[in-house]
């Protein structure tokens, strides 16, 4: 029904299919046992689909389209949400694709097209000191074409929790700026102080990732805090050319350590061996699944 002049429902000048109040098109809260299919959105004013404290949810075949510039315009965005199955969707948006936020695990992302966007992300997580906890987070089988971003986790520095066992798996990249990006510095005003606490990141594998890559930006950048460095990272079979030119730039690497399983293009040597050594005070909470555990003594 058209909202007509002053909220009524008689003809009048109509607002936009969105009620302006909202920051969403679509928002699931506290919801299980839920599917989603089939659903084209365009347009949204900020988040097209957003599902808050749900369970058990299936979302396949979306088309989701709005323009590369349009700021906020996160696809589908997950929070505090698990057993995720999304599949066989089109995104196209001036944001990420798919952003995963605090308190998700068992999310499995399958045969996604993704751009021109911001990527497939994971958080931001750790803002104004908070504390986050992802697990089990699989990323396969999709394509990420002319973004600014490919697969990415991003974490502010003071906050506190942790991200592991992610998978990204078989994506093809075609002229993304980042196609591998790890960033525990995120900052929106690239203005943000240093900051000892961070998001605990482990135990993240990348293999058979392969396509072009924009030279503006190194190919991978695995940017890792200097009090709590990554840890566990494993490449294998990535191969990412430069979209424009014979110029291979090097990837770049801060207090990121992991293995290199067999060959990479171009060659990743900035990883560091084995575990920090000496592992930092951790007061972070322990995570278990998506959620953080609380020490009550």
């Amino acid at each position: 029904m058209d909202q007509g002049i002053n909220g009524t429902t008689q003809p009048g000048p109509c607002d936009s299919p969105v009620i302006n109040f909202l920051s969403q098109a679509i928002r699931f809260f506290m919801s299980s046992n839920l599917r989603v299919q089939g659903l084209k959105v365009k347009n949204s004013p900020q988040f097209h689909f957003r599902f808050d404290n749900c369970q058990n949810v299936h979302i396949e075949s979306l088309t989701i389209k709005a323009p590369a510039l349009s700021p906020n315009t996160d696809g589908i965005h997950i929070e505090n949400t698990n057993n995720v199955k999304l599949y066989n969707s089109l995104i196209s948006n001036g944001d990420d694709c798919v952003s995963i936020g605090a308190g998700c695990y068992n999310v499995d992302i399958r045969n996604i097209t993704c751009g021109p966007s911001h990527g497939i992300s994971i958080g931001s997580l750790g803002n104004l000191h908070s504390r986050a906890c992802v697990s089990n987070i699989t990323v396969r089988d999709s394509i990420i074409k002319h973004s600014d971003n490919g697969v990415r986790i991003k974490t502010w520095q003071g906050g506190s929790g942790s991200v592991s066992r992610i998978t990204f798996h078989n994506i093809h990249m075609d002229t993304v700026r980042n196609p591998i990006l790890l960033d525990q510095y995120y900052c929106l005003t690239k203005n943000c102080p240093n900051q000892t606490s961070a998001v605990q990141i482990s135990d993240i594998l990348y293999t058979n990732i392969k396509g072009t890559y924009d030279v503006r930006s190194p190919p991978m950048n695995f940017a890792c805090s200097d009090s709590m460095p990554c840890t566990n990272l494993t490449l294998s079979e990535v191969e990412l050319y430069p979209a424009q030119g014979a110029y291979v730039a090097k990837p770049i690497c801060w207090s990121a350590y992991g293995t290199v399983q067999s060959l990479t293009i171009p060659p990743v040597l900035c990883l560091l061996g084995g575990t920090p050594p000496r592992l930092p005070q951790n007061n972070n909470p322990a995570c278990y699944n998506g959620f953080v555990l609380f020490d009550l003594n």
